[in-house]
């Protein structure tokens, strides 16, 4: 029977960052990343990421027609049609008003 050559995934080659910060900020971030039982390197990670991603996202544009555009304001400007989801979400306590 042949062998079969095992094969390893190949590792994006990495970059390294150097950041300077105050002590009471590791300190923070660390205490953060032991709760979640993350290295502060993936912690920093996740956290950068998510940012970026929303920085980024925040800037992103639509391009639509001017009707598309009007339709959607008409329907920003409506109000809600009452429906027994909405009736129930309405009856409903907040989250923080709950004992």
């Amino acid at each position: 029977m042949p062998q079969i050559a095992k094969t390893r995934p190949v590792a994006s080659p990495r970059e390294t960052v150097n950041l300077r910060v105050k002590r009471e900020d590791r300190g923070l971030i660390d205490r953060a990343a032991r709760t979640l039982g993350k290295t502060r390197t993936a912690f920093m990670l996740e956290a950068s990421r998510r940012a970026a991603e929303e920085a980024l996202a925040d800037q992103t544009a639509f391009l639509v027609s001017r009707a598309a555009y009007a339709r959607f304001l008409a329907r920003l400007d409506a109000p809600p049609q009452p429906n027994e989801r909405l009736k129930r979400t309405m009856r409903s306590t907040a989250p923080w008003e709950r004992g």
